[in-house]
């Protein structure tokens, strides 16, 4: 892809410059803290409507379910369009879906609109391949560790922002102020990210069939998608949950301090510009199996949390620095693979990841319906071992794919 750059974005011989890493992760996460709002205000949303856990657990399995299909049919258009106007053109989509969902009378029309919000907010799945794109190839996983801690802290901000404001001013309000920031970061966006022409010629049918091309090649590929599917799903059961939870015994919590609990992983997000140098140095394959092992310890404190917060508070760090650190692991094994089809390869890992995401918050409010919050700990818990298992399978009968030269 030949690049047209401001020297605002790249340092000549330098790669990228530090202000416009940071823009990425800023709008990175900005934008997909759409599809998190909800989870502190599920509560609120299900007295709103009179609906049932297991009911309102639907906006959150819809939105992410629209992010998967997003991903695949609006991400790998950034390999044969120009990324500027792709990017602000599905912030102004988002933008009107977020009004969608604030006006909402009935869940049915609150369906759609969180599918909507899902299906256009998929910025961040055409900024990270973006970074990878750009940055020299000895930096490529901080710049990816840096730009998906941005990611991270808006999934998790989000919950903290939401949660206040759904206790201040109800729930419909947050959706209002994410419309309008929106349609700000639109006009930002095209006013900073460089514009670049893509050398693929590939017509979007052709685009879209050699996904399936690239999943047959890559072994790492098909393991990345896999171990993202699981571990985002034992990630989507416990944040999903975590609000009625909170709002039952022993705590009683309000939607503003379920929220705060986002604030708490902030301190595992941290991690990921550490994870990702980490992964320029040694074998990411081998983080990704430790982070696994982290995470899974994340779901042991989770059992006790019904005793003490503390054990809630340290596996709310421990699972985030454990699922962000192994997603950046694996991005930086899968960006290596073909860099003409990164847009395509972020594809199919997202894809899979928010596919998992979204079984994840279905199997969570199924299980705190029926099973409480220990059916909760042990649906989260057995995704991540699913996960670890896939990697133990992948060492043992498959050899890592030889990058091609970037």
């Amino acid at each position: 892809m030949t690049q047209s750059i401001t020297g605002a974005a790249v340092r000549v011989g330098e790669g990228l410059s530090k202000q416009f890493i940071l823009i990425l992760a800023i709008a990175s996460g900005l934008s997909v803290a759409n599809m998190y709002y909800n989870q502190p205000l599920l509560a609120e949303i299900g007295r709103t409507f009179n609906a049932s856990s297991n009911a309102v657990g639907y906006v959150s399995m819809l939105t992410q379910i629209g992010y998967a299909l997003g991903m695949l049919f609006f991400v790998p258009l950034g390999d044969i369009r120009e990324r500027r106007t792709l990017i602000s053109g599905l912030l102004i989509a988002v933008s009107l879906s977020l009004i969608g969902f604030a006006t909402a009378q009935n869940l049915t029309w609150m369906y759609i609109a969180s599918f909507a919000i899902g299906i256009t907010t998929v910025v961040p799945q055409v900024i990270i391949p973006l970074s990878a794109e750009l940055a020299l190839p000895e930096e490529r996983g901080k710049v990816i560790g840096t730009v998906m801690s941005g990611l991270f802290f808006g999934i998790l901000l989000a919950r903290t922002i939401s949660g206040i404001i759904g206790d201040m001013f109800g729930w419909r309000a947050m959706y209002w102020i994410a419309a309008v920031v929106m349609l700000l970061l639109s006009l930002i966006l095209y006013r900073l990210i460089p514009a670049t022409k893509p050398d693929n010629n590939s017509s979007y049918s052709d685009l879209l069939k050699s996904m399936g091309q690239l999943i047959r090649r890559y072994s790492t590929l098909r393991e990345s998608s896999l171990i993202g599917a699981c571990m985002f799903g034992g990630f989507s059961v416990f944040w999903t949950s975590l609000a009625f939870f909170l709002e039952g015994e022993p705590y009683h919590y309000s939607s503003s301090i379920t929220g705060l609990f986002g604030l708490i992983g902030v301190a595992g997000a941290a991690g990921a510009p550490f994870i990702g140098r980490l992964a320029d140095r040694i074998a990411p394959k081998k983080i990704v199996g430790i982070l696994l092992l982290i995470t899974l310890i994340a779901y042991g404190f989770f059992g006790l949390a019904g005793f003490t917060i503390w054990s809630l508070i340290a596996g709310v760090i421990i699972l985030d620095l454990g699922v962000q650190g192994s997603q950046v692991s694996n991005q930086t094994r899968i960006y290596a693979l073909e860099p003409a089809a990164r847009s395509r390869i972020n594809t199919v890992f997202m894809v899979s990841t928010f596919t998992g995401g979204a079984i994840g918050s279905t199997l969570g409010s199924f299980a705190w319906q029926h099973w409480g919050w220990s059916g909760v700990c042990l649906m989260g818990g057995t995704l991540v071992v699913a996960a670890l298992c896939i990697w133990i399978v992948y060492r043992v009968i498959e050899k890592e794919d030889i990058p091609e030269i970037s």
